[in-house]
């Protein structure tokens, strides 16, 4: 019981994380469209090129590692978890615990989602205005997939909160 504890301690220190790193891409994203924008519009104020595949490079990069952490956190929710609450939780919870666990295969989507927008980006093959919009729908995207990421967090800490006292109570 007591390993079930910490590992809900854990998961709730780790929604601390994951949402600054969702919104860190989200500003990723941004950067890499406002760079191709000054150098649209400003290109005689700035001293040589912006590199926006770099840029882009950095936001895939980063999406690759919240993806990886994402799993991880996830998968410990869904095989550790999980079965403990089953085992020592009531029917009440562990429906709501199955519920928010429904919602990690659309977050996951929406990271594969996120990178297959960056690869389009940096594949070279669309051209200016179509680059624009889908530079955009990506921001928005990211946009979205953080607040998603923020408010499914919030109702996991309140659940885990529930869970916690309810699970030490069973002591």
């Amino acid at each position: 019981m007591n390993e079930t504890l910490k590992l809900i301690d854990q998961l709730i220190a780790e929604h601390k994380v994951m949402n600054e790193r969702a919104m860190n891409i989200e500003k990723a994203a941004n950067d890499a469209s406002l760079l191709t924008d000054l150098k649209v519009a400003r290109e005689t104020f700035v001293p040589g090129r912006f590199d926006q595949r770099q840029s882009l490079g950095k936001l895939e990069e980063m999406l690759v590692a919240i993806g990886d952490w994402l799993d991880k956190h996830f998968n410990r929710e869904e095989t550790i978890l999980l079965p403990a609450v089953e085992k020592h939780g009531e029917g009440k919870l562990i429906s709501a615990l199955n519920s928010l666990l429904l919602e990690h295969t659309d977050l996951r989507n929406r990271i594969g989602e996120s990178k297959k927008h960056v690869a389009e980006l940096t594949g070279g093959r669309l051209g200016r205005h179509r680059w624009d919009a889908s530079a955009n729908d990506m921001r928005a995207h990211l946009t979205h997939t953080r607040k998603l990421l923020e408010a499914h967090a919030a109702m996991e800490n309140r659940l885990f909160a529930e869970l916690r006292r309810a699970l030490a109570g069973d002591r």
